[in-house]
């Protein structure tokens, strides 16, 4: 599994930490270990550029996702050696909106940013939360990866 992570934000992110977050998700989601995942930190400016470029929205938001190739059922050839890598996409997060939304929320920036991540790669692998069935099965999976990550992280 190779997971990127470009800090281009001027903020102090525990990118390491970050970085296995995301291959604990991938990994709790079964996806194949040949997957390709991209994650950039980015300042409130090429947030804000990001957000309007793409979705047609003004003034910058927490997290952007860009799905890259088609995901086949990844559980089918999770041992398939021979199956070629798959570029999952890139999770864009914004440290400093990060850091608002903890502060009103009640806890860190770094709890903040690992709950955008792991909502970008959801959205990644094909999540989302348009209507309310969507929104309650997304998020309900999102609290379970959350969840187990502290208990693994915290041993």
């Amino acid at each position: 599994m190779s997971i990127e992570i470009a800090n281009e934000s001027g903020f102090a992110v525990d990118e390491f930490a970050l970085e296995h977050l995301a291959r604990h998700v991938l990994d709790e989601m079964g996806v194949h270990p040949l997957v390709e995942l991209s994650i950039r930190l980015v300042d409130v400016d090429a947030m804000s550029a990001l957000h309007e470029h793409f979705m047609n929205e003004p003034g910058p938001t927490d997290v952007l996702a860009f799905p890259m190739d088609d995901l086949h059922d990844q559980r089918d050839d999770e041992h398939d050696e021979d199956a070629p890598p798959t570029l999952l996409g890139d999770v864009v997060l914004c440290p400093v909106v990060a850091e608002r939304q903890a502060a009103t929320a009640g806890h860190s920036t770094e709890a903040e940013l690992h709950l955008l991540c792991t909502h970008g790669v959801l959205h990644l692998l094909g999540y989302d939360h348009g209507d309310a069935a969507t929104e309650q099965e997304m998020f309900g999976t999102q609290s379970r990866l959350l969840a187990s990550w502290a208990t693994a992280r915290n041993g």
